[in-house]
């Protein structure tokens, strides 16, 4: 955990956090700004759903080209088209415009997304790191993204600052020009990245052509339909859902509601790191597993709290291990597929929590209509069938070697000491 990322590592890092700031400023931003320009909320509706769009399009695109064309080549397009997205966004653009821009797949309506960007992102740290090193990197990856876009989530309240102190303040679309500069030195970070980021060529036999599943086609395909199934039970529960909730249930003001989601991400960055060290211990499926199912059964019971002091505590208790799965799991991908696979696993995974993700809030809607938890249940319970499938299906599943440290021996796992599950259990 304590040990020092290769230099790769280091420059995915600083870029992610650079756009992690711009996403963190602009979740929040966007759909105020889109309301004051005067736009219905069916506009603002198809604005945002353009964005989500232009999100799967783009990761099922990089899916296929990203390693033919070159991954650095790729991720400064990425970007570059994110000061685009800026530029037209702090303008009196029309609003065909903003869709067209949308629909480069740049921008983000979270604020820790996991789209285009992080599917470039995930195989290229799997790439720059090896063995036990990778847990460690992804960790911090997560930890970086969380810290980034909680900083830009609170640097959004600067326009409303500004505005106070002067009438003559820019209005708060303008502000969507913060993203020119960041973008523009991500991408400058970007062009830093050593060849050794590319995909590798894939193993005789063992894959088909950079950029297209070949021997790991059916194992991505599981962990998308288990991905799509966790990533349905969290949209019942999505940050907005859960501040409307607080505030119905127990009238709790703004400003407890904004401390609340404060303090969970600062407990969701500090789990990342104690991920890391209970992947050492436990093993990469075991920390996904048995972190992420007691997470949801404190989810559920949410749903049941008789006071404000209950339901918060219970929700942080919660955050505290509803994220630890994340690195495992992003390593755990990286290690279970073929190098020349990655890209393609990464991206379709991703593209996979996205396409559900939109369906719980509008089910959550009609959830509460029946009773004002029930979302909560429904949520803990979709997300409680995801761990236990996942267990089910992957507890003898061997990690090839080839996955994660290169080598072609195939002698031993590429994590021996992660996941004794597949050496203990294996058939």
């Amino acid at each position: 955990m304590t040990a020092r990322l290769p230099s790769d590592a280091r420059r995915i890092l600083t870029a992610q956090a650079l756009r992690a700031f711009a996403y963190g400023f602009g979740a929040v931003l966007l759909g105020v700004t889109l309301a004051q320009r005067g736009y219905s909320s069916t506009e603002v509706g198809l604005v945002l759903t353009t964005v989500v769009v232009g999100t799967v399009i783009a990761s099922m695109s990089l899916a296929r080209y990203a390693d033919r064309v070159g991954r650095r080549r790729c991720y400064v397009t990425m970007y570059l088209l994110l000061v685009v997205v800026g530029a037209v966004f702090s303008s009196p653009a029309p609003l065909w415009l903003l869709i067209v821009v949308s629909l480069s797949g740049a921008l983000s309506t979270d604020v820790v997304e996991s789209g285009p960007f992080t599917s470039l992102e995930q195989p290229m740290l799997a790439t720059a790191l090896a063995g036990t090193e990778r847990l460690g990197g992804f960790g911090r990856y997560n930890a970086v993204a969380t810290a980034g876009g909680s900083l830009g989530a609170l640097a959004a309240g600067l326009p409303a600052l500004v505005h106070h102190w002067s009438r003559a303040a820019p209005p708060d679309q303008r502000w969507f020009l913060l993203f020119v500069p960041v973008a523009a030195a991500g991408a400058l970070v970007a062009t830093t990245l050593s060849a050794a980021v590319e995909a590798p060529a894939p193993a005789s036999g063992s894959s088909g052509p950079a950029g297209r599943l070949g021997r790991s086609r059916p194992t991505v395909y599981r962990l998308c339909g288990l991905f799509a199934l966790d990533s349905f039970g969290g949209g019942f529960v999505i940050q907005a859902f859960v501040a409307y909730w607080f505030s119905t249930r127990f009238k709790a003001s703004i400003g407890v509601v904004g401390l609340v989601f404060f303090a969970s991400g600062l407990l969701q960055t500090a789990s990342f790191l104690v991920a890391i060290r209970l992947g050492d211990r436990f093993g990469l499926l075991r920390t996904m597993v048995f972190t992420h199912l007691p997470s949801n059964v404190l989810l559920a019971s949410v749903a049941f709290a008789p006071a404000l002091g209950v339901a918060v505590g219970l929700w942080l208790a919660r955050v505290c291990l509803s994220q630890m799965d994340v690195p495992a799991r992003q390593a755990y991908l990286m290690a279970l597929v073929d190098p020349a696979e990655q890209t393609a696993a990464a991206a379709y995974t991703n593209t996979a929590r996205y396409v559900t993700k939109p369906l719980g809030p509008v089910l959550a809607g009609a959830a509460q209509s029946v009773a004002p938890g029930l979302p909560f249940v429904f949520a803990g319970s979709i997300k409680a069938v995801y761990d236990v499938v996942l267990w089910r299906w992957f507890r003898r599943v061997p990690i090839p070697d080839a996955g994660a440290t290169g080598s072609p021996s195939g002698a031993q796992l590429p994590f021996p000491s992660l996941d004794r599950t597949t050496e203990e259990e294996a058939p």
